[in-house]
């Protein structure tokens, strides 16, 4: 009998993208983002996003490190999403080439 891990906190939306359960526009690949490419902490995470809390940030790195392949394969998808988007703009705000070398440097 195989034992299925739960994470509080933590649901799967129809799409079966991961997000919080209490606040479900904050994913589990924008934890894991900032994780990755600035390599925060759990803590660093919850004094960049304090409305977030401890436990769910805890759950959101335990969900990420037991389904990292999913997760990253989510985070290179907006990746490459955000790069066409950059690419098939005429106009090329600051804002939204910053956005990108951040997701490149996340990936």
């Amino acid at each position: 009998m195989e034992a299925v891990a739960q994470y509080p906190h933590i649901s799967r939306l129809s799409s079966g993208t991961a997000c919080l359960e209490r606040l479900p526009r904050v994913r589990v690949a924008q934890i894991a983002m900032d994780h990755i490419a600035h390599g925060w902490t759990a803590e660093d995470i919850l004094r960049q996003h304090d409305y977030l809390l401890p436990a769910e940030i805890h759950a959101a790195l335990a969900y990420y490190y037991d389904n990292r392949e999913q997760i990253d394969r989510e985070i290179e998808s907006e990746t490459e999403q955000a790069e066409q988007e950059l690419k098939s703009s005429k106009s090329q705000p600051l804002a939204s080439r910053l956005a990108i070398l951040r997701l490149r440097s996340a990936a």
